[in-house]
């Protein structure tokens, strides 16, 4: 079996040290578990995210029915709020990485979680902690009581700690499970390629749930009952990810790895003078031992890519003491670092592309319901679908085909490739764009369709009489797309990464559909101030005087220029360890 590199992929022995004071052979060192610990920490993430889409799945219902928000009110906390979550990864990240280790991130984010879970069921369970109950005639003129400060500040300080905790146990996840592999075995890495697929397919089967059955709850039963089901869920998740740790693999985290980037630069940069040796002559470069306490797949050589960064690995005189530690780090750096800053430079134009490779499935979230809410819901005689859960036929199509897709047509690649996985990750994301283009050529032809049927068919409330399982196609085409892409996004962070920085490259993923999420109401409000300059906008309230289709048809436009500069940069990418060696 070969790796993206094309090269035969050796079996040598991967061990974690158990204690930095120990030394000796293999036998000193604790193996990782691969599947006997991984399931630990698979529960701990599902029962976590049982337990946060829970709680926020009707989160903006919740603000408007019992605190009385407008709209924007709702709408400006929950936003604030999810922008939050999207970037306290970047921190838990850049935490466990540098001081913590991933274990003792994931457990405080945890218990941060369950605070945060318990202070907004207390809101729903504890009158006083909202404001009282609007009448049928106070709801009508307008005249509920509004929440006070104090009310405010319970629920803004829940969410600052379910915020804190989603920055805790985000990033460090999936990082902390493939440290629990052995990927120097093809058993550990079969079993490392399969994790990604079952993570996102036990979070589709999660969103289905919180979507489903605890929206039912909230809305028909009760909020203390349906906030209180997702905290006893969060409980379970901390017991179960407890549970793990007699088997567990834990790495050490080797300190502020900001600050090993910058080193790289400044001493490239203060030896940009020097010359690199003809020859490359390898003991002119500094490559000491690596640290024990990290897990390294293998030893990252000096290449030829970025070549001007090699010059900080250079050997000058009286820079290497005589036990081989380096005298100052801002005046020599390691060809670990200079390679491990040449994988951060190879990734960027890849994770800048990844951006807008989200467009379209943010516009199936946006726009979706508009287009249900004006078709006809009914499906069959008995059964009439809510429009605002057409969305998870996606999460069906995602579910069915994900575990088919890694049991079934994985192992029938990888027997004509000879590649692991069957195809690389860059190819994985590549098929992902090509889905998200598909997807909106798809869709602006449906709703052209829906929206003929509605002015020439349609009654007076403007539904027209096409069945909105027409818009299935397209739903579960982004499903594929997100198959593809997201999980290809995840599984490409984690192998290209530096191994150190490996939550840092998971928070990125939470970074990128936050910019994403920009960018798109940044599309929608130029598309809208350009069309609405000489007549209609193609963005109305009302659906039908809409041109939604040509915003498909732009949207598809975009999405396959992205494609296009991706496959550009996917050309030229270099796989880690892959490119020509000094």
């Amino acid at each position: 079996m070969v790796d993206e590199t094309g090269r035969k992929i050796p079996d040598t022995c991967s061990l974690i040290p158990v204690s930095d004071e120990e030394n000796g052979s293999c036998s000193n060192h604790r193996r990782p578990a691969g599947w006997k610990a991984v399931p630990f920490v698979l529960a701990n993430a599902t029962f976590e995210r049982l337990a946060s889409y829970g709680l926020m799945a009707n989160f903006m219902v919740y603000l408007q029915r019992e605190y009385h928000m407008n709209q924007i009110q709702a709408a400006t906390i929950l936003n604030a709020w999810s922008g939050a979550s999207n970037f306290a990864p970047v921190v838990g990240a850049y935490v466990s990485d540098s001081f913590i280790g991933k274990f003792w991130t994931i457990v405080l984010g945890s218990f941060a979680s369950l605070l945060g879970m318990m202070i907004m069921t207390l809101t729903a369970l504890l009158p006083w902690l909202r404001p009282p109950p609007c009448t049928g005639e106070e709801l009508k003129h307008g005249q509920c009581m509004p929440y006070n400060n104090e009310q405010l500040g319970v629920l803004i300080a829940s969410l600052c700690w379910l915020s804190i905790g989603t920055g805790g146990i985000k990033p460090c996840c999936i990082p902390f499970s493939v440290d629990q592999f052995d990927l120097t075995t093809e058993e550990g890495r079969k079993g490392n390629n399969s994790f990604y697929n079952l993570y996102y397919t036990t979070q589709t089967i999660v969103l289905m749930i919180t979507q489903t059955i605890v929206v039912y709850i909230q809305n028909d039963v009760s909020w203390a009952l349906g906030f209180g089901i997702p905290t006893l869920c969060m409980i379970f998740s901390i017991v179960l990810f407890f549970i793990g740790t007699k088997v567990y693999v834990y790495i050490r985290p080797e300190g502020s790895i900001f600050t090993g980037v910058a080193q790289v630069f400044v001493v490239a940069y203060r030896k940009r003078r020097l010359y690199l040796p003809v020859d490359g002559v390898g003991d002119r470069f500094y490559d000491p031992l690596l640290t024990r306490s990290l897990l390294r797949v293998k030893e990252l050589h000096l290449t030829t890519q970025y070549s001007f960064l090699n010059k900080s690995a250079l050997v000058m005189a009286d820079e290497v003491n005589s036990d081989g530690s380096c005298v100052n780090p801002w005046r020599l750096c390691t060809i670990q670092q200079v390679e491990d800053v040449k994988c951060l430079l190879n990734i960027i134009p890849i994770w800048l592309t990844s951006i807008l490779g989200f467009l379209a499935m943010n516009q199936q979230g946006t726009f979706t319901v508009a287009q249900a809410l004006k078709m006809d819901l009914r499906f069959g005689s008995l059964f009439k679908i809510p429009a605002g859960s057409i969305g998870i036929v996606t999460l069906i199509a995602i579910a069915i085909w994900l575990p088919f897709y890694d049991r079934v047509l994985v192992p029938a690649i990888e027997k004509i490739t000879k590649l692991e996985g069957g195809i690389t990750v860059l190819q994985r994301m590549g098929i992902g764009n090509l889905f998200s283009v598909l997807t909106m050529l798809v869709s602006g032809l449906i709703e052209m369709k829906r929206r003929s049927s509605a002015l020439s068919h349609g009654g007076a409330d403007g539904v027209s009489p096409m069945s909105v399982m027409w818009l299935a196609p397209q739903l579960i085409l982004i499903g594929f797309s997100e198959i593809f892409s997201i999980v290809g996004l995840i599984e490409f962070y984690n192998r290209q990464f530096p191994e150190n920085m490996r939550s840092i490259g998971n928070s990125l993923i939470y970074l990128t559909f936050s910019l994403a999420s920009y960018a798109s109401n940044w599309v929608i409000a130029i598309v809208d101030d350009v069309t609405g300059r000489d007549g209609t906008s193609w963005l109305t309230d009302d659906i039908n005087t809409s041109k939604l289709d040509k915003f498909y048809f732009l949207i598809a436009g975009i999405s396959l220029l992205n494609f296009v500069f991706f496959m550009f940069g996917a050309r030229r990418y270099h796989y880690k360890g892959s490119v020509t060696i000094v």
